[in-house]
């Protein structure tokens, strides 16, 4: 490794010898997605990808919008965006809801044919009057262009993200309604004052999700982490192609 780079040591390690259900997080089989060997070095040698910084402000827009849906939830009524838009849908409660948006806890699912112990934070749950749930993620950015569909390249990583929660609540059988929603709010730059306060336009996105790609991934990523040799890089990835260019020097 060249002196410039300096590996990130983190826990919990993949062992293959170990009877123990391994916990893999949604954000994981993502980073498999990416690049095969950045996820063999993070799971099982314990070399991470160099942190990025924290997302304050969005975690700040996630908090507010959990507490002003949580008040609908309470209520039994419909949020206004939902109203606006359509959508047969209300913020519903369910006993383990502040568990599933835990970081840490999520909802999971262990996946018997690889022992692997499948987990994900959702943000928000609706239910339709089917009784179908529904899946609700929050996103928060500042473009200057009205956001109205997930279009761009690295809004796959968004929908596969919906898709493994639709597939998780699946696996603990519950009915799901295959569109879930992304809750988008886009930070207005157009202002001609910042006066102490932020201000979104806010839509609703729906994705029609598929999350037929899942269990096949997780049997891959399975076999990934119990190989003996270090998978190829995916030829786009850039922290690969940075340590390769570092290396070279």
């Amino acid at each position: 490794m060249s002196e410039y780079y300096t590996p990130q040591r983190v826990k919990g390690l993949y062992d293959p010898a170990s009877v123990e259900p391994f916990k893999l997080s949604r954000s994981k089989i993502d980073l498999f997605l990416n690049c095969p060997r950045c996820f063999y070095y993070d799971r099982k040698l314990g070399v991470g990808r160099p942190p990025g910084f924290p997302f304050a402000l969005n975690s700040a827009v996630d908090h507010l919008l959990k507490l002003e849906f949580d008040i609908h939830r309470v209520n039994g009524t419909k949020h206004p965006l939902i109203e606006k838009y359509g959508v047969d849908a209300r913020p519903v409660p369910h006993e383990d809801l502040d568990k599933w948006r835990h970081n840490f806890t999520g909802i999971q699912y262990l996946y018997k044919p690889t022992n692997l112990l499948i987990f994900g934070a959702i943000d928000d749950l609706w239910q339709n009057s089917k009784g179908e749930y529904i899946v609700v993620d929050y996103k928060s950015t500042a473009k200057a262009e009205e956001i109205t569909e997930l279009d761009k390249d690295w809004h796959e990583g968004y929908k596969r993200q919906m898709e493994v929660y639709q597939w998780l609540l699946r696996k603990n059988g519950y009915k799901v309604y295959n569109t879930g929603y992304f809750v988008y709010c886009n930070g207005q730059t157009d202002r001609k004052a910042f006066d102490a306060k932020l201000e979104f336009d806010i839509t609703l996105i729906p994705y029609n999700g598929d999350d037929s790609w899942v269990e096949k991934t997780i049997v891959e990523a399975h076999e990934c982490l119990n190989g003996d040799k270090i998978p190829k890089a995916n030829s786009n990835c850039d922290h690969c192609n940075y340590v390769k260019a570092i290396n070279s020097k």
